[in-house]
């Protein structure tokens, strides 16, 4: 998650001999989210899962478990897609689960936040996943994201005439406000939250844990599961029935927007640089190293000791440079760059055998097994969308972006190949 600060500043300078002495008022108008609250039983009853299709309107994250490929629409709920054929892949259910962004999959067990609570269901029939059980209030600084650049009215949270309940989302309006001043400058600040958005491969048949994408904030290890939300690291053990909050919510610093686990260390993707923190100890991560690149949002991917960043600019995340980033992580506790290369503007990416996928400019695929070749060594671009994030299993590409879900074939890299899109909304 990511503050951005809005100011508005409202003042001017008297410039006078002595001292300025009158008063004036000012008019000023300005667009701010105020929050949407609904009745917490209602909120927490409101799940549903249908196993008819229902349009997905907007990307999100993305988990891929034996055959099937579970898409988080912001706020929403869950996609179920029949993949088993991805060029043919089929829309075949959906569970309604209000104020959800993540996810993650083990031993037939999908995981899910709904804001505040963490949510899980059997999914043994994947078509029609069953509601087994819910942690309340185990992310409780969890808010909905805005699909805006405006700030976000908290002073409403704890206003005392307030609405009871959840917030569900923001409600975009315009105020005008008339404020006096005196001769000196009046600095009103207004913070918002913005959520951005691990991943574990095996090349068995019957998966254990899901492959998620690189946007991911859940991250699976053994029989622990850790959940980063507006830097609070949440440790679950998934070891028994139901899963348990194992130990008390550690904090991380840095805006902390990506997890990725490989092997056993977590690569932390922060707007400043790459945290590394080891769970040898599950319950205990431990610090290794930062390494720090340009301000601006960024995924991380690690493959045989190798990690590769994309650096990308935006409103939300505060510059211009867009970059890959390739680095040496054998040793965790002093990384070193090996290469940086200029993007377009890069979003998600994955790696598979030393072949690595970029969003950027739609999709660009290079030949990773040399970094200080990489850029010459491009294998496909693929444009006309804007890709957000991607996961590579099995010699099939999936990646996700604004307009649909993409595949690709590469099980032969001199003749990639696309297989299916479906498209978002009407």
């Amino acid at each position: 998650m990511k503050k951005l600060l809005f100011s508005f500043l409202i003042g001017a300078t008297c410039l006078l001999f002595n001292a300025c002495e009158n008063s004036m008022t000012e008019v000023y108008t300005y667009n701010i989210n105020e929050p949407v609250f609904m009745d917490l039983a209602e909120f927490r009853s409101s799940v549903n899962v249908t196993t008819e299709s229902v349009e997905i309107s907007q990307q999100g994250k993305m988990c891929f478990y034996n055959g099937y490929l579970y898409i988080s629409e912001p706020g929403k709920g869950i996609h179920i897609i029949d993949n088993r054929n991805p060029a043919k892949p089929q829309n075949v259910g959906f569970v309604e689960l209000l104020g959800n962004a993540d996810l993650a999959i083990r031993n037939d067990l999908l995981y899910a936040d709904a804001l505040i609570d963490l949510v899980w269901f059997d999914i043994n029939n994947p078509t029609k996943p069953e509601l087994k059980g819910r942690l309340e209030n185990v992310f409780p600084e969890s808010f909905p994201t805005t699909f805006n650049d405006y700030g976000c009215d908290y002073s409403q949270l704890y206003s005392e005439d307030k609405p009871k309940g959840i917030i569900v989302g923001w409600n975009l309006v315009k105020r005008t406000e008339k404020v006096e001043r005196h001769n000196y400058y009046d600095d009103r600040l207004i913070y918002a939250e913005f959520s951005t958005g691990a991943k574990t491969s095996t090349n068995q048949p019957n998966m254990t844990n899901g492959i998620t994408g690189s946007m991911a904030r859940f991250g699976l290890y053994g029989d622990y599961m850790y959940a980063i939300i507006n830097n609070m690291l949440t440790i679950f053990d998934l070891s028994g029935d139901t899963p348990k909050k194992a130990v008390e919510s550690l904090g991380i610093w840095n805006n902390v927007e990506t997890i990725f686990n490989y092997e056993d260390k977590l690569f932390m993707g922060t707007p400043t640089g790459m945290l590394i923190y080891s769970v040898e100890d599950p319950l205990t991560p431990k610090y290794r190293s930062f390494i720090s690149h340009v301000w601006g949002c960024d995924p991380v991917v690690v493959e045989n000791d190798i990690a590769y960043v994309t650096v990308h600019a935006g409103n939300n995340c505060g510059q211009n440079f867009n970059e890959l980033i390739i680095i040496d992580v054998k040793n965790v506790d002093s990384p070193q760059p090996i290469a940086t290369y200029t993007m377009t503007k890069p979003k998600g990416l994955g790696i598979d055998n030393g072949t690595l996928f970029i969003c950027d400019e739609g999709l660009k695929i290079f030949d990773a097994t040399d970094p200080f070749t990489l850029m010459g060594k491009r294998l496909a671009h693929y444009s006309g969308m804007e890709g957000y994030d991607v996961i590579p299993f099995n010699n099939v590409l999936m990646m996700i972006a604004e307009d649909g879900i993409y595949q690709y074939d590469y099980s032969d890299l001199n003749k990639i190949k696309k297989l299916s899109k479906i498209k978002f909304g009407k």
